[in-house]
């Protein structure tokens, strides 16, 4: 269980301290799956950072499985149980798509689970798995790779980062059958971070983020409809900070 308990968060902008999260307080239960929505700028990824280590809150405390994560490094997180995929996912130079899985995985792993991994995420694994993660791979195909390597390897509870960006509605699809299979194994809690309605309407539980500030969370149905209450497949509260379908490319 992820228990987060009042994070603040603040940064240096042009000479004065810019609130981007202020008095967070949310949980994730064992094998639950969270979607974390709100208007673009609203503090989500940075949300998502803290949880992983990347940034440290400037108050509050996060709690996994009854130990206090808040100072842990990135690496100690990582060995806790917490997966992360970035919204925009790192490159590796020099490095194969093969070897990248095997790091994630902590082990060696067969050519079938290589390609069951790459397959899973819509990709040829033939076309993929010894080509290097690097500049050569268009958004898209490094974005699918990082979601790969979280799955790799069990996590106590994996955090995906808008998982829909730069990806085709085909891929998206594949995408959609994993997430609801680990849901219904309920070995796994997930935090995803997202716009898009099929991704939220799967959710136990969403929450709303607004301008730093928890705006309210609750179970699906009962916040689903204030999402999307005007035309169909259009996020009310991506609208809010000047529209845009919840779909994908």
């Amino acid at each position: 269980m992820l228990q987060v308990e009042h994070l603040s968060y603040d940064v240096q902008e042009e000479g004065r301290q810019a609130e981007i999260l202020s008095d967070v307080s949310f949980s994730v239960k064992d094998g639950e799956m969270l979607v974390i929505t709100g208007p673009n700028g609203g503090g989500k990824s940075t949300l998502a950072k803290i949880l992983m280590g990347i940034n440290q809150p400037m108050s509050g405390r996060i709690v996994l499985n009854g130990t206090d994560i808040t100072n842990m490094p990135i690496d100690e997180r990582a060995k806790a149980g917490i997966g992360f995929a970035f919204q925009q996912p790192p490159r590796f130079k020099g490095m194969t798509v093969r070897r990248l899985l095997h790091l994630a995985a902590g082990r060696g792993l067969s050519e079938d689970e290589c390609c069951d991994l790459l397959s899973s995420v819509g990709l040829c694994a033939v076309e993929y798995i010894d080509r290097d993660a690097d500049a050569t791979l268009s958004g898209g195909e490094m974005k699918r790779i990082e979601i790969a390597t979280v799955l790799a390897k069990h996590h106590d509870i994996c955090i995906f980062d808008e998982p829909e960006a730069g990806i085709d509605l085909w891929s998206f699809s594949m995408l959609i059958k994993r997430f609801e299979q680990i849901h219904k194994d309920k070995k796994e809690s997930l935090i995803l971070i997202s716009h898009q309605e099929r991704i939220i309407q799967m959710a136990d539980r969403i929450m709303v983020i607004s301008d730093g500030k928890v705006e309210s969370v609750g179970e699906t149905a009962a916040i689903m409809p204030q999402l999307f209450s005007g035309n169909e497949g259009v996020c009310a509260c991506r609208q809010q900070k000047g529209g845009g379908l919840c779909g994908v490319e």
